[in-house]
């Protein structure tokens, strides 16, 4: 009797211990054995990095129409999380893929060394390349022609700008297993950056029924582990709008090619090389009918704007049916052919 009752109570004792039978609680997985991180994110709402040119401290509001926070791009719709094993591999594998929401999520992994590359997924200009290869995983936009534009830069891919992109990349990051929640919180820092293009227009602007225009030199890739952007270079075609001092754009954009993101992963920059050129387009839709393209070397403004900025041309001229302006090398007469969107699957 003294027996069975030390057994009765030896059960009642373990029943009243912590824990749970899988079967009757409705918590189970909140406290179970396994490996869950807590992915907090930061936004890093920078629209161009200063690399002497100086923006943040002397924005003039009331020459550009907008405060200097007003470019500041918004934070995306959501986030993609690839988790990648064997990381002392040169060519890790994908174990996990997670579409969560921008402010954070918990995501459950497994065991182990992971590493994290982490980018907004409400993109739509933007393709995402190689990402079975995590060291050659890109980011890239669709190419798009336009026929009055291509017979004169014949030599550069020509591309629609990118969307806004963000980036994290954490080369390691080990889980065990656990009943609590690991927290990694992190920095997504943008990929692409914002040029205000300004065309000033000193005569002629009344003549002015569309624009649109190019820029010449911009990288055509950004790679995503950490942000340098690839060696090929690509023209961004845009349109424009027409203003009270003639014509602008806001434009996006990787960047200049061939460049290192110190921001991203710290690993310093260097300026464009000498023999590197980066030019401007402008074509002009007059209510004459007429159309033209000029272009204007920009080199010496890129330089120091690597990474968004503001670039200027000025004193264009539109008289007597042919316009002119400071810095332009070439002027010719256009049809005002379509765009053409290529899709690259």
């Amino acid at each position: 009797m003294k027996a069975q009752l030390k057994i009765a109570i030896a059960a009642t004792l373990l029943l009243s211990l912590p824990g749970c039978r899988k079967e009757l609680c409705y918590d189970h997985d909140k406290h179970s054995l396994a490996c869950r991180l807590q992915l907090t994110p930061e936004w890093e709402r920078e629209w161009e990095r200063d690399y002497g040119s100086g923006w943040l401290t002397a924005w003039d509001a009331p020459r550009f129409g907008k405060e200097y926070d007003d470019m500041r791009p918004g934070v995306a719709g959501g986030l993609a999380v690839y988790v990648y094993d064997d990381i002392d591999s040169e060519h890790p594998s994908v174990s996990n893929e997670f579409h969560i929401a921008p402010e954070g999520e918990m995501v459950r992994v497994t065991e182990g060394d992971h590493r994290l590359l982490i980018f907004n997924d409400d993109t739509h200009n933007i393709i995402i390349d190689d990402m079975a290869s995590l060291p050659t995983a890109r980011a890239t936009t669709r190419a798009r022609s336009r026929s009055s534009y291509a017979q004169y830069h014949s030599d550069e891919e020509t591309v629609g700008a990118p969307d806004m992109l963000y980036g994290h990349y954490e080369p390691r990051v080990r889980t065990e297993l656990s009943t609590t929640v690991t927290p990694y919180a992190f920095t997504m820092r943008p990929l692409v950056y914002t040029y205000l293009v300004r065309y000033e227009v000193v005569e002629g602007l009344e003549y002015i029924a569309a624009a649109r225009g190019g820029m010449a030199g911009m990288a055509r890739h950004v790679y995503l582990t950490d942000g340098h952007t690839g060696d090929d270079p690509a023209t961004v075609l845009y349109d424009c709008i027409v203003t009270s001092y003639g014509v602008e754009a806001t434009v996006l954009s990787f960047g200049v090619p061939g460049f290192p993101d110190r921001y991203y992963d710290r690993s310093g920059w260097r300026v464009p090389d000498d023999n590197v050129h980066y030019t401007l387009n402008l074509e002009l839709l007059l209510t004459t009918a007429q159309s033209f393209t000029l272009d204007f070397d920009i080199t010496e403004q890129v330089k120091n704007q690597p990474r968004g900025g503001v670039i200027t041309v000025s004193g264009i001229r539109i008289g007597g049916g042919k316009p002119s302006g400071d810095g332009a090398f070439d002027v010719n007469v256009t049809e005002w052919g379509p765009y053409v969107d290529i899709p690259l699957n």
